[in-house]
């Protein structure tokens, strides 16, 4: 049976080491350019909608740009905060570990 606390522990390592994958991969700070795509340190393109005028289609930049490795480290790292403490989902619990259930289900999910 898994528990809250294992979900948690499973959301935080995968995040990890997602995070360091993309780390390696494109260091962070990950900016937005006037040329409509994300780059990272190093120059190297994240997403790229340069090829498009609409508004809608390039709307998911700045989103990606903020959402950069280092971001999904300290999730994971607050995540896995949780893991080693007692939870009954039946019982009252405070809102951040409710908060944090949701997103660990969501990344295991994922």
């Amino acid at each position: 049976m898994t528990t809250p606390a294992d979900e948690l522990r499973t959301a935080a390592e995968k995040l990890r080491r997602d995070a360091e994958a993309a780390r390696r991969a494109s260091p962070p700070p990950w900016t937005v350019t006037a040329e409509r795509v994300v780059r990272c340190a190093d120059g190297m393109i994240v997403a790229d909608r340069s090829g498009t005028d609409h508004p809608a289609e390039r709307a998911d930049l700045p989103y990606i740009a903020a959402m950069h490795p280092g971001v999904g480290a300290a999730l994971a790292d607050w995540l896995g905060s949780w893991g080693g403490v007692e939870i009954d989902e039946h019982a009252s619990m405070p809102d951040d570990l409710r908060h944090a259930l949701v997103i660990a289900r969501a990344i295991n999910a994922a």
